[in-house]
């Protein structure tokens, strides 16, 4: 299993029991070190487990030192309190233990668990599997079981020693749940802790620890849950705690989400959800995310695990009408952790962020993800008008200014009074209201606002077009009527 951070993409199944850009995608594979690996695969099916209970749970990461033993061993329990687990789960568990990995891990798990959605049963059935083995050939080893004591609970520990430094294994841990917190999973409360001593004796602690989320956060939808995850991963630039110096006002952040749902199964559903959020920092610290860099790193989830990005995925990212939104592709590259995507004069000020979670066992549909992405980037259009305008259009909002010049000058050189005041009323202006910057930029203002309303429109419809003044409209109805009556023919002119 492998995991990937920086672009987020949202799905899951119903039905069954400068200018940075970010898109964060979620899959079935963790990407980190290979040291951790093990324990990151071991945490996501812990949260599954939790998440498929539908009830709030408890998840607990505890590493403990044992500095006695030759050598040095950290032994790692993740316990969790959702739904139980079958032997099935762990027999087919793939984990590579190439290299470094077969040095400091046996593969050795233990597993302590009682049985799937059954709280009543009476035994904590345990036993132990070596994840060395190949999979087909791959036998539990049964301990004896624990009684219950007519206690009603559900819940899975499973328990491995590696030989490798606390540190190392606190630090890629805390950044996996810092990146779950994205999805705001609202029924676990999570917790890492760091317990022991090292060889001077001296105590160490260290914790994580994540509250459910507020009681909003079961009301909400899963995607308003990930574009307000999101926009917290945003602002802490990855960490737990918003950065001030970029961000003085949550408000400066901009969102917007799209969903796409497709029946696979008469039982099952399919669903695609994605998030935009965009940011402008004007001077950001050499230290913070994004700074002098207008990239964007697109983040992958699948079944609420952050992974690696796929050729299927970085497909799905190029199919996009990324011109129709303003931004013209220079590339798009794999690295593992992320897709990097490359824009041609983009400004380093301004930096956009996607998230992207997809829920499904077989293959990536290219076609679903991209829609996904496009619907996202449509609802922040229409929710920030300005933002994220076509090529076409940016292109024709540069005559805008001159255009609302000219527009201007016919109307303040006018001798005619009457049409004078006649376009003021026209442009919502009073009579004092008449100096030459004021008109021209309320001018250009409405031009903008016509070129914005046609750049939301989706496309392939046909719209009549927006009058430019539209509090105009009966007042030059009204002339028509007046110059007919008059039997004006304005060919006179």
């Amino acid at each position: 299993m492998r995991f990937e951070l920086e672009v987020v993409v949202h799905g899951f199944i119903y039905g069954s029991a400068g200018v940075s850009f970010s898109i964060l995608i979620c899959n079935h594979g963790v990407c980190f070190s290979s040291r951790s690996l093990p324990t990151l695969q071991l945490i996501s099916s812990a949260i599954r487990r939790c998440i498929c209970s539908e009830r709030l749970c408890r998840l607990s990461v505890l590493l403990q030192r044992s500095p006695a033993s030759d050598p040095p061993l950290v032994r790692i329990s993740i316990s969790d309190t959702g739904h139980g687990s079958c032997i099935q789960e762990f027999q087919d568990l793939k984990c590579p233990v190439e290299g470094i990995l077969a040095e400091t891990w046996d593969g050795i798990v233990y597993v302590r668990t009682t049985k799937i959605a059954d709280i009543s049963d009476t035994e904590i059935s345990c036993y132990q599997l070596n994840l060395k083995e190949n999979v087909a050939t791959r036998k539990p080893m049964w301990l004896p079981s624990n009684i219950k004591h007519d206690v009603k609970f559900s819940g899975t520990e499973v328990c491995l020693s590696v030989s490798e430094s606390v540190d190392v294994l606190l630090a890629e841990i805390n950044c996996f749940f810092h990146q779950i917190l994205i999805l705001k999973v609202p029924n676990i409360a999570m917790e890492v802790v760091a317990d022991g001593q090292d060889t001077s004796g001296s105590r160490n602690d260290a914790v994580f620890l994540e509250n459910l989320f507020s009681g909003s956060s079961f009301t909400a939808s899963t995607l308003d849950r990930l574009k307000l995850g999101f926009e917290d991963y945003v602002l802490g630039h990855g960490s737990s705690s918003t950065c001030n110096s970029c961000f003085p006002n949550r408000d400066e952040l901009k969102s917007g989400g799209g969903m796409v749902c497709e029946d696979k199964h008469k039982l099952t559903k399919l669903v695609v959800e994605a998030a935009v959020v965009i940011s402008e920092i004007s001077n950001p610290t050499k230290n913070c995310f994004g700074a002098g860099c207008s990239d964007t790193k697109v983040l992958f989830f699948k079944d609420f695990v952050p992974c690696t990005i796929s050729e299927a995925f970085l497909k799905a990212l190029t199919g996009i009408d990324w011109k129709r939104h303003g931004l013209t592709l220079e590339c798009a590259i794999n690295q593992r952790r992320h897709a990097l995507l490359k824009w041609e004069k983009t400004p380093l000020s301004f930096h956009i962020h996607i998230v992207v979670h997809y829920y499904q066992k077989t293959r990536l549909d290219k076609k679903l993800i991209s829609k996904a992405v496009q619907l996202a980037l449509e609802d922040f259009k229409n929710k920030h008008a300005g933002f994220l305008l076509s090529v076409d259009n940016l292109k024709i909002s540069r005559f805008a200014p001159d255009l609302a010049k000219a527009i201007a000058g016919l109307v303040l050189y006018s001798n005619d009074m009457d049409f004078k005041r006649e376009c003021l009323a026209i442009l919502g202006l009073q009579p004092h209201q008449s100096e030459g910057e004021v008109v021209e930029e309320t001018i250009k203002k409405k031009i903008i606002s016509v070129i914005e309303k046609n750049d939301q429109r989706p496309q392939g419809i046909k719209e009549v077009a927006c009058l430019l003044f539209r509090a105009g409209r009966q007042k030059l109805q009204d002339l028509d009527n007046e110059c007919y009556m008059d039997d004006f023919d304005p060919m006179d002119l």
